[in-house]
């Protein structure tokens, strides 16, 4: 049984904001209270008869904290139905609940759950009331606990999820209270559950408007006029802008309030500097302030334009971005900030500058980063409207739940600067039926009955002029999956529209895996039922040269070509930028993860991560592959991505085996060498300077590992990770390309393995686990703080070779 306590995490950091800012008033404590309520849940897999039951005995019941994903906890297996599309682990029905205090002062308030998502079909009761429904897994909810609640006393929350009628998804769902729980007190007066829009109409570099809206709510019988007070505050904590409403009187149960407020010399939001103002609102009466809100605010001002692309605060881009499922690997689909950090972080330093939340609402947590971070966001709702794609699929409710998921989608998110352009649906069946000429634009007229300030679009696998849902007139942008080689005639089928690539490329790789020849472009699967697998590899490897991809897709150089060619091609969104469980296209069991990635499911960067980083960055880049393990005299190709160079030149073992350029338009160029065991080292100059080198060693047998940490000290919180990159090297410390001992590890101190992984997509070894296989000469290690201060040390062993630790530091 636990009492209550304000605890904020990291990602809701504006909240705590708001009560510093509120103390600094002379206040003592903020009226409202957001704290973590994911501590101290009891688990049971399986359905339990009575299960929300205030009489029920759930001490058996397993002990956890929240995010929980309980389908990367099992096994996989070719007969979980969810198929190995859907991930290959098992789903079924589980049980959660919690026992806990509302202090006896917190009696004459409001007290709400809000759940940012449940996958699936969960039902929420308190103290034996149940209080709803709601099929979407990625949808946030609120319910009002307070007329049920024992003030002072005992409280049990239930919960019933249910993901047991499979197939319901494409990709890997997981299961459970995936991301964070949350329980909010407010005052009876007080601004409400996602009750403030901001806009910011006139933006100039002299000064910015921001038009706030605010929905104050009420309760029954109270009479009292409200003064509304919004402070805009900078990065350093100064108020640079307020206006203050006096004496609104609520008629109703709730009213909404306007106001404008002038920033005079705004800095600008923009993906290469993200800054970041706050509103805080403050709702006054007579005698006390009722209520202290947050609003994020970036200022900024966009325009796509059908001639000219895409701009941001008037300077002409691109949008470099990537589609991303939610799941994070090995971690499964439960939420964790510092593993969404780590993504977005390695897109960044790749020079991807935005993301498309394919194909779902995404947790709370991405949005914010991505605000912090600087990513363009095409913020995404349904894979499916009224026709499904598989049997259990969210088309089975999209008639009653449509407008509410929707609905719940903008209002949660529509106050995010990253949010530029909201998608109606992805390849959406009816897009070749009438149907859609009354979908798209109820939709559409949901979405802007809450949002007039962005585009609108939908991605549209058959973008010609037979699709109704462009046919009718409801979207902004014209969304083109794929069909990157009818890019250039786009103007010619849709005169003066504007262009987005929703979905691009899809190039499959396997990371450390090579196959000559490299300049062969090849087209997987051969067939759409993936039985046809002649052609293909039965180990099931894909090259990583940037040459396979599937028969509706293209490689990464081919669709980028293309992509940089045209400025009224606004953006684009590669599939994807990391690999994903489920979808092992081109193949199926006993893959059971994609192979699209850019960066592969352990966090391990594919070759081509180094192509983008050579063409969407300034910084200096020269990268060659392939390893250089191979049999005496067989022929290799030899791979330089490379950037700010004239040329490069390749040597083996000291030979110079010729100087290259990149004509036309090239990104990459190409040596056809005999291998010789040795060295190969390829040297970038401009001008006749050396400008870069980089070098390959055949490597010997594997003699050691080394363990190296993403960062060396993490928050002592219970939640924040350490990523640990596992090597196996020979005794002259080069990278053993095939590698693949059984690392195993052993663990001290104030922490735990939370997972462990090698990007490769056929290992059924499970994830949490204190081993792994190394996989091209990799592994990982994810370790977690306990929520105790002190060392956590992770040693790895693996027989005849030299072992390893490192010690990382929890405060």
């Amino acid at each position: 049984m636990l009492s209550i306590k304000p605890l904020v995490k990291t990602a809701r950091i504006a909240l705590l904001i708001a009560s510093v800012f509120f103390c600094f008033q002379g206040f003592a404590q903020s009226p409202r209270s957001h704290a973590d309520f994911d501590q101290g849940w009891r688990f049971h897999l399986g359905d339990v008869p009575n299960g929300s039951s205030l009489t029920l005995n759930d001490g058996a019941w397993r002990q956890l904290n929240l995010p929980h994903d309980w389908s990367i906890e099992g096994k996989f297996s070719k007969e979980n139905p969810a198929t190995p599309e859907g991930g290959a682990l098992p789903g079924g029905i589980g049980w959660y609940r919690k026992t806990f205090i509302v202090p006896a002062s917190s009696k004459g308030k409001m007290v709400y759950v809000d759940f940012d998502g449940v996958y699936q079909k969960s039902t929420v009761w308190i103290n034996g009331h149940e209080l709803g429904f709601r099929p979407n897994g990625y949808i946030s909810f609120e319910y009002d606990l307070t007329p049920y609640l024992n003030f002072g006393g005992k409280n049990i929350i239930a919960v019933k999820v249910d993901n047991s009628v499979q197939p319901n998804s494409r990709w890997y769902s997981g299961s459970g209270i995936y991301r964070n729980v949350w329980l909010v007190t407010t005052n009876k007066v007080a601004v409400d559950h996602w009750g403030t829009y901001v806009t910011t109409p006139e933006v100039d570099g002299q000064s910015a408007k921001i038009h706030l809206q605010t929905r104050v709510k009420k309760r029954p019988g109270y009479t009292e006029a409200v003064r509304l007070s919004s402070s805009i505050v900078d990065a350093s904590g100064k108020v640079v802008a307020s206006n203050i409403s006096d004496w609104v009187h609520i008629s109703d149960s709730a009213a909404n309030i306007e106001q404008d407020l002038l920033v005079k010399t705004p800095r600008l939001w923009s993906v290469e500097n993200p800054y970041l103002y706050k509103i805080i609102t403050k709702v006054m009466l007579v005698k006390e302030v009722s209520d202290v809100y947050v609003t994020p605010l970036g200022i900024r001002y966009f325009n796509f334009d059908a001639d000219k692309g895409f701009s941001l605060n008037g300077k002409p881009m691109k949008i470099l971005g990537v589609c991303d499922h939610h799941d994070l690997g090995s971690l499964g689909a439960a939420v964790n900030y510092r593993a969404l950090e780590r993504q977005l972080q390695m897109l960044k330093a790749m020079g991807c500058n935005g993301i498309r939340t394919s194909h779902n609402p995404p947790t709370p947590e991405l949005l914010d980063l991505a605000d912090k971070l600087g990513f363009i966001v095409m913020d995404e709702a349904f894979d499916c409207w009224e026709w499904g794609k598989v049997k259990y699929d969210y088309h089975l409710y999209f008639k009653e739940w449509h407008k509410r998921d929707l609905e719940d989608q903008v209002l949660r998110d529509r106050n995010h600067p990253s949010v530029f352009i909201w998608s109606i649906g992805n390849e959406i069946p009816q897009q070749g039926d009438t149907s859609a000429l009354r979908i798209a634009p109820d939709l559409a007229a949901i979405v802007h009955s809450l949002d007039k300030t962005r585009p609108l679009t939908s991605a549209n696998d058959r973008p010609d002029t037979t699709n109704k849902i462009i046919k009718s007139g409801a979207i902004d942008l014209i969304g083109y999956n794929y069909h990157e080689f009818n890019y250039a005639g786009f103007h010619d089928r849709y005169p003066g529209k504007k262009f987005i690539a929703t979905e691009t490329t899809s190039g499959l790789e396997t990371r450390g895996f090579y196959q000559m020849p490299s300049d062969s472009i090849m087209r997987w699967p051969t067939a759409r039922d993936y039985k046809t697998q002649a052609k293909m590899n039965a180990d099931h490897t894909v090259s990583a040269y940037d040459n396979v991809s599937p028969p509706w897709g293209s490689t990464h150089e081919e669709t980028w070509k293309v992509m940089k060619k045209y400025p009224f091609l606004s953006g684009m969104f590669i599939w994807t930028g990391w690999d994903y469980l489920g979808e092992p296209t081109p193949y199926s069991w006993p893959s059971r993860s994609s192979y699209f990635g850019i960066i592969d499911l352990a966090g391990f960067p594919k070759d081509v991560y180094y192509m983008y980083q050579s063409e969407w960055t300034d910084k200096t880049v020269l990268h060659i592959l392939p390893h250089w393990n191979w049999k005496p005299g067989e022929t290799v190709d030899v791979w330089a991505y490379y950037n700010h160079a004239d040329e490069v030149e390749l040597f083996m073992n000291g030979k110079s085996m010729g100087i290259k350029k990149k004509e036309g338009d090239d990104l990459h160029v190409m040596w056809r060498v005999k291998f010789e065991p040795g060295t190969i080292k390829v040297v970038s100059r401009k001008d006749g300077k050396v400008v870069l080198t980089a070098e390959k060693h055949t490597a010997g047998k594997p003699a050691k590992i080394v363990l190296s940490a993403d960062r060396s000290k993490i928050k002592a919180d219970g939640k924040d990770l350490s990523f640990v990159t596992v090597k196996v090297l020979d005794k002259n410390g080069n990278l053993v390309p095939n590698a693949d001992n059984l690392v195993k590890f052993k663990l001290n101190g104030n922490g735990s393995i939370a997972a462990v992984d090698n990007g490769s997509e056929t290992d059924h070894d499970p994830f949490k686990a204190n081993y792994r296989h190394a996989f091209n000469g990799l592994a990982l290690a994810i370790l977690q703080s306990s929520g105790k201060a002190g060392n956590i040390t992770l040693t790895a062993s693996s027989d005849g070779l030299q072992g390893a630790s490192v010690v990382i530091n929890a405060k």
